[in-house]
């Protein structure tokens, strides 16, 4: 059994945002110097813009892949995998982040509730398999060989984020939630402190600053994911018994 402030905790949800991966060297997107500053998002990251200009679409993603292979996991990342692997099934850990550090960080379980950045989407024949580095509307998909309808793997604005069902029976499920590196303003995984709060989970927010739905959480470690997560971690594996 695990005890958090004394507070007996047997199931923790962990969300992660674009700060946790910032350490890391990866693009966010909403801040000053961040992605959407330099791209409109409704020219690259909504169903119409790809049927409008598949090109620019596939540049921008082919791009952030090749980014990808050039950083490494950080200690936010390693110290969620310590957690994972002492706790085991106790943890359920949920990214709005597509790429795929928390993986090789060490941790085995992961869902990816927008998508991956290594997996491409084939509308010919919806089968979702490894991305190429780097494929265009002229690239074959390699199941079923037609060409002309492989896409990004990524959950765009207006589009249903992947395993919902899954994800809020956890957090209704949960006793601890954990939200590291959000913003708090992409609904629904914003929502998603209120939904375990209502549950009667403790909420935690672990933030460089406090995010739009900071209101909703009982306690925060304020600053960089790299420092803070460690920080809880250690505090969550020294309240464990048994």
């Amino acid at each position: 059994m695990l005890y958090y402030r004394q507070r007996a905790i047997d199931q923790i949800v962990i969300l992660t945002g674009a700060g946790i991966s910032a350490a890391s060297g990866l693009s966010t997107f909403r801040d000053a110097d961040g992605l959407w500053e330099n791209h409109d998002p409704m020219d690259i990251a909504t169903p119409e813009a790809f049927a409008r200009d598949p090109a620019l679409v596939h540049r921008f993603y082919n791009a952030r892949r090749q980014q990808l292979a050039q950083v490494q996991p950080n200690t936010a990342h390693r110290a969620l995998a310590r957690l994972q692997a002492a706790l085991g099934d106790g943890v359920y850990l949920v990214t709005q982040n597509v790429d795929d550090l928390h993986e090789r960080g060490g941790s085995e379980q992961v869902c990816h509730m927008h998508g991956e950045l290594r997996s491409m989407l084939c509308l010919h024949c919806g089968q979702r398999q490894v991305a190429l580095a780097t494929f265009d509307s002229a690239t074959e998909c390699p199941r079923c060989e037609a060409r002309g309808g492989l896409r990004p793997d990524i959950v765009w604005f207006g589009e249903m984020p992947h395993y919902m069902d899954t994800i809020e029976a956890h957090l209704r499920a949960c006793d601890l939630f954990v939200a590291v590196g959000t913003s708090g303003a992409v609904y629904p995984a914003a929502g998603f402190v209120q939904v375990a709060r209502s549950a009667g989970a403790t909420t935690i927010e672990v933030n460089r600053e406090e995010s739009d739905v900071a209101g909703y959480f009982h306690h925060h470690y304020t600053g960089c994911a790299t420092d803070q997560l460690g920080l809880l971690v250690d505090e969550l594996l020294a309240g464990r018994v048994g």
